[in-house]
Formats: structure tokens, C-alpha cells, sequence
């Protein structure tokens, strides 16, 4: 096919300059993250594109693919690379499946539409669209990038909504702590019940604390004499059996989210009384750095 194109000058055809090779990087794109569920995974994109540029005779000259969510601009690795590409000239267009595993965010898109302003990136084209440096096809990605923000900002805001909604009925909003399980049955989300293997050790755990025992020492009663171990079948780390400690979900409230000063009441069981909550807090007072609630009082006093 002729790439020269001509042009009319008062009466005579003059020649324009050579149409631009169309070189296309493939690029493919997959998140486990929720809204992204959906998506074709990368191996069927590629294929479904691999198709395309052989049905319409298009010149692939590299392949890209990560697994990432795009959300945030400038955070995935592969996406930069290829933009840094564009730039140099390695290529020059973007076979993608979908305008949404380019961009989920205005900064990544912007940076898209500077570069075809700059005639570094000629074409964008995907499983049924084509978009080129012209200012309706400009504008329809800009429109399909911002719908696809849209969504990222809705789910967000409804995510939220949910855990609130959770929060307020007294249910537990993520993974349950030490002593209890989340109850996996269908329709029960945000429940938790009493770990049978666990929940008397970490009764103990409060009981020995009220009675003095340092961290340090209770750990070491943990790992040496009982080989207690977490839900991951790890030894619990000073760090955890402090947490455990400070954490009022055992004697049944909670806050949430953490230091916005909204507290609940649990629909849980609780695993201790209120008194020997306070009676290991009394004890952790004495040391305000060992509790995680604390760590303000260190930065204050």
C-alpha cells in the first residue's frame, strides 16, 4: 500500500511527507484486586490481541505484561517502561484489550494523551476501538479513562459503606484476631466465633499479665512450654502477644477504624471480663511503649 499521501496547492498536487510506520507494543494487564475480578486474564488478552494484529496485518514489535492494579499513577513497573519506550521511539503505538487495563487514574491517562499531543504515541487500539491523535478520539479515551476512574472511586466509596454498615450491626470487619475465626459460612460475613484451640491460651495470656508476667516472659512460657502457635502455625512474636494485649475486642468493643474514637459493641463472645482488661491495662500503663494504643503517648510526653 502507498504511504505517500498528497495534497492540493492552488492547482498543483504536491506530496505530503510519509506516513509514520505504526509500530504497536501488546500490552496485557491483570488485577486480583475486586473491581478487576472480572477481566480477561493476561494469557486470554494476549491471545484475543494476538488475533487482532494478525486479522488486520499489524506490526508487534514487543510485548508487555504485568500484574498490577492501576489504580494509582506512576505504580506499575511494566506500564512505566513502556511509556519510557514510547518516549525513545522503540515504538510508537498500543495494541491493548480494553482503555481500562491502561489507566484507572487521571495521572497515568494524562501522561497517554500528552504523549499522542506529542506524536510519540500514534495509536491506541483495542478489541473493537481505535484511537488516534484526533480531538473526538482524544476525548472518547478521556471519557472511557474517567468512567473507569469513576468506578475505582464508587467501589471505594461503597467498600467503605459496607464496612461501616458491618461495624455498626457489632460485626468484625477483617481478619479475626488470635483466639477466634471468622466464620467462612455463606451469608455470615463479618461474623467470628471462638477458636477452640486457641481461645483458653489466650485467656491466659490476659490472666498471667494481670499477675505481672512480663512479654518477654510470657512468650517464652508460649513457645517453651506449650509450643503454642498461630493460625499460621507460627510462635507469636513479642509484637503480637503486645497487640493481643491492648486489643478491647476480648472483653467485647472494638474501635474502628483505628484512633477515629468510634467504638462498637461486638456481637461476639467475648473471651474476658472488662476487669481484666483493665487490670492488664494498669499494668501496661507502666510502660506506655510496649502497647500499641500507646505509641501516641511517646510522641507527646
Amino acid at each position: 500500500m502507498n504511504n505517500i499521501n498528497e495534497r492540493s496547492e492552488g492547482n498543483a498536487t504536491l506530496p505530503n511527507k510519509p506516513l509514520p510506520v505504526i509500530k504497536y507494543c501488546l500490552y496485557a494487564r491483570k488485577s486480583m484486586e475486586d473491581e478487576e475480578r472480572q477481566a480477561l486474564s493476561i494469557d486470554s488478552q494476549l491471545k484475543e490481541m494476538k488475533q487482532i494484529a494478525e486479522r488486520d496485518n499489524l506490526y508487534v514489535v514487543a510485548m508487555r505484561t504485568e500484574a498490577h492494579s492501576a489504580k494509582n499513577s506512576g505504580q506499575r513497573p511494566v506500564f512505566n517502561q513502556m511509556i519510557e519506550e514510547l518516549r525513545s521511539g522503540k515504538f510508537n503505538a498500543i495494541l491493548t484489550w480494553n482503555p481500562d487495563r491502561l489507566s484507572r487514574n487521571a495521572g497515568d491517562l494524562g501522561v497517554l494523551v500528552d504523549l499522542m499531543d506529542s506524536h510519540l504515541l500514534v495509536e491506541i487500539r483495542t478489541y473493537n476501538q481505535k484511537f488516534s491523535n484526533s480531538p473526538n478520539e482524544k476525548f472518547l479515551l478521556m471519557i472511557l479513562g474517567s468512567q473507569a476512574k469513576l468506578e475505582n472511586d464508587n467501589k471505594s466509596i461503597n467498600v467503605k459503606r459496607g464496612l461501616r454498615t458491618k461495624v455498626e450491626m457489632g460485626l468484625w470487619p477483617t481478619v479475626a484476631p488470635t483466639g477466634y475465626l471468622n466464620n467462612m459460612t455463606r451469608g455470615k460475613e463479618g461474623h467470628v466465633v471462638i477458636d477452640p484451640i486457641r481461645a483458653h491460651v489466650v485467656k491466659q495470656i490476659f490472666q498471667l499479665a494481670s499477675e505481672g508476667w512480663s512479654h518477654r516472659r510470657i512468650r517464652r512460657w508460649l513457645r517453651d512450654d506449650l509450643d503454642f502457635r498461630s493460625k499460621n502455625n507460627k510462635h507469636l512474636a513479642m509484637s503480637t502477644i503486645q497487640k493481643i494485649l491492648c486489643t478491647p475486642f476480648y472483653y467485647g468493643e472494638f474501635e474502628f477504624p483505628r484512633k477515629s474514637g468510634n467504638w462498637y459493641k461486638g456481637i461476639h463472645t467475648p473471651l474476658i471480663t472488662k476487669e481484666l482488661y483493665d487490670q492488664v491495662r494498669e499494668q501496661t500503663e507502666r510502660y506506655p511503649f510496649l502497647c500499641t494504643p500507646f505509641l501516641s503517648y511517646i510522641r507527646n510526653n
